[in-house]
């Protein structure tokens, strides 16, 4: 109570309390200030990771596009059977590298020699002399220590910066000796990851990729054949810090940073190697000062990580800075606009509450009376109908018992007299015979007087009474009409069968005038203390507009009667679908008092 007594007290009409419509403006203004800010922020790293994206894709480019030229490299040595270093200075001199492929270092070919053959490819190399082109007049293979197998590096170009290689066994590293052979064993691309020493660039800048160069016209479908006619491998030596810089001028901002790390291949496991960082002096940056986002790079089965990072301010406009607080000052005004025309329009509000609630108690009074009378009226309406029916039950009865018999004495005196003048008295025996039809006449006529104020055959329980009306009206309208009862007996007390049987008379005789059906199902049952009975037929259905239609209480009356038996009733209909009437009434399983069950006839 002290609570609400404050927060009427609050917000007061009388009393304006400007200070808290102040600090819920600052509210609202700070979560527009935060939602604007969050939305740029978001913005901006979209705006970076697409960048970071495209450089990454310029970073594969350039990679293919330097396999492509290893790739072409290899086919000049399939195409003959003998490369020299001549024609091998022409083909680099044709791609013009510097123009092309600012990034490759050098193209060379390397031949494989077992440590038996040896002495004879130093000898066969010496007797060769490429002086003309700068090619050392004698070849020796460095390091000197003896080995198996060598790969041994014959030719590069350009040839100038790199003379000093000529003759060195590129096998000496191990992971490059692992890598080469993979390589021939597979016929594919490696690549071992070992950076390339050299004077002509920084330390550890340069890596290198090779391709198998196989003898021609010699299979190679198995790794033995292979091995049988590998003769050396063809690389290029490409610098990774003119590679990957060549992609970052791609972006917009020139404060990304770049940092590329190695990951080793499928075949082994190793630490991260960082082969690049555009920016290496850059200070370290907290987390939420800076968008980063590392990308995949496939670097011919070695696994690449390039991982992109930029201050937060280098990607906001100036209109990104101040457009937080802008956002800040409109939801502070607003809100306190909002506020102040909330608290004028609050003691108005205050009393039209109090008349919506004097309206609305009066307004319930007399729904509980409109109630109260309803009851009423259905109490009455159960009343009348059960008198109506009672009336119905006992005309028929005395009709039957008085008219009924009084029919059949009279046909019995009519039919002796016609049978006593039919030779001696022709005309009184016709006139006899006429009044003998009439008889019969008005006895069907009283059958069907009876039948319609209660049929006698509901005497005889539900099931006989709705098979005997089904019959009924199967010969008065021609109609298919099936019955589905599931060898079921039915088991409830007069009042309510006289209401089922009420409810099927009064839905077949709507189905015969309005629903212009071909086929009517009538199914029946009683399970779990439930009995339901579903009428349905193929018609044209039934229009929302007829459900309500002044003077016509047909269906009403059915929801009614199953309503007074404490069941529920469904009409369900669809356009040209046809119109299902399922209600479901509860009764009990045990037979009622005074009601006779005669066994099914099959």
């Amino acid at each position: 109570m002290a609570a609400l007594q404050a927060s009427k007290q609050l917000f007061s009409s009388s009393r304006p309390v400007w200070w808290a419509g102040v600090l819920l403006s600052l509210g609202i203004g700070g979560l527009f200030y935060l939602a604007a800010h969050r939305t740029i922020e978001y913005d901006a790293g979209e705006r970076f990771l697409h960048q970071a994206q495209n450089a990454q894709y310029n970073i594969n480019s350039r990679i293919n596009a330097y396999t492509d030229v290893l790739r072409g490299a290899a086919s000049f040595f399939h195409a003959s059977d003998n490369v020299d270093r001549i024609s091998f200075h022409r083909y680099v001199a044709g791609l013009d590298i510097p123009t092309h492929f600012p990034a490759l270092d050098n193209i060379n070919y390397t031949h494989y020699v077992t440590d038996a053959e040896r002495p004879a490819f130093v000898l066969g190399m010496r007797s060769s002399s490429d002086s003309a082109l700068g090619y050392p007049a004698q070849l020796e293979i460095t390091p000197a220590e003896r080995r198996d197998e060598y790969w041994v590096l014959t030719m590069i170009e350009p040839l100038a910066p790199f003379r000093e290689k000529i003759g060195r066994d590129i096998a000496v590293r191990t992971p490059v000796a692992r890598a080469l052979v993979r390589g021939r064993d597979s016929g594919e691309l490696s690549a071992s990851g070992t950076r390339i020493d050299s004077i002509h660039q920084p330390q550890g800048a340069g890596l290198a990729l090779r391709l198998p160069v196989y003898r021609n016209n010699l299979p190679l479908g198995t790794v033995e054949q292979r091995r049988a006619a590998y003769i050396g491998s063809v690389g290029i030596g490409f610098s990774v810090p003119r590679l990957v810089q060549a992609a970052l001028e791609q972006m917009q901002v020139r404060d990304a940073r770049l940092e590329l790390y190695d990951s080793g291949d499928n075949h082994s496991a190793q630490a991260p190697v960082r082969l690049f960082d555009s920016m290496p002096h850059c200070p370290a940056l907290r987390p939420s000062e800076q968008f980063s986002v590392t990308l995949p790079i496939d670097f011919h089965h070695r696994h690449w990580n390039a991982h992109f990072s930029a201050p937060k301010a280098s990607w906001y406009s100036r209109f990104d800075t101040w457009l937080p607080w802008a956002a800040l000052a409109c939801g502070f005004t607003g809100s306190l606009l909002f506020y102040l025309l909330f608290h004028t329009l609050s003691s108005s509000r205050m009393r039209a509450v109090k008349m919506a609630k004097e309206m609305t108690r009066e307004l319930r009074t007399s729904q509980a009376r409109l109630q109260q009378s309803h009851h009423k009226l259905r109490r009455l309406a159960a009343h009348s109908d059960q008198i109506k029916e009672q009336e119905r039950k006992r005309i028929a009865r005395e009709i039957h018992d008085d008219l009924g018999q009084n029919l059949l004495v009279l046909r019995i005196d009519v039919d002796q007299l016609s049978n006593r003048t039919r030779h001696r008295h022709p005309r009184l025996h016709a006139r006899a015979m006429h009044m003998l039809g009439q008889i019969d006449s008005t006895i069907k006529s009283v059958r069907h007087i009876i039948n319609d104020l209660r049929p006698t055959v509901l005497d005889l329980g539900l099931n006989a009474a709705v098979e005997w009306q089904i019959a009924q009206f199967r010969a008065r309208s021609g109609l298919v009409c099936e019955l589905i009862d599931n060898d079921t007996d039915i088991r409830i007390d007069d009042h309510g069968a006289t209401a089922i049987f009420r409810v099927l008379q009064e839905s077949l005789s709507n189905i015969l005038q309005h629903a212009h059906a071909s086929l009517v199902r009538v199914e029946l049952r009683q399970t779990h203390g439930m009995l339901s009975m579903t009428i349905s037929d193929n018609g044209v259905g039934l229009r929302d507009a007829n459900r309500n239609k002044v003077g016509s209480f047909g269906l009403v009356g059915i929801e009614e009667r199953i309503h007074l038996l404490g069941g529920s009733c469904a009409i369900t209909s669809t356009p040209h679908g046809g119109t299902m009437v399922a209600i479901a009434v509860p009764v009990s399983d045990s037979q009622p008092p005074g009601l006779l069950i005669f066994p099914r006839k099959h």
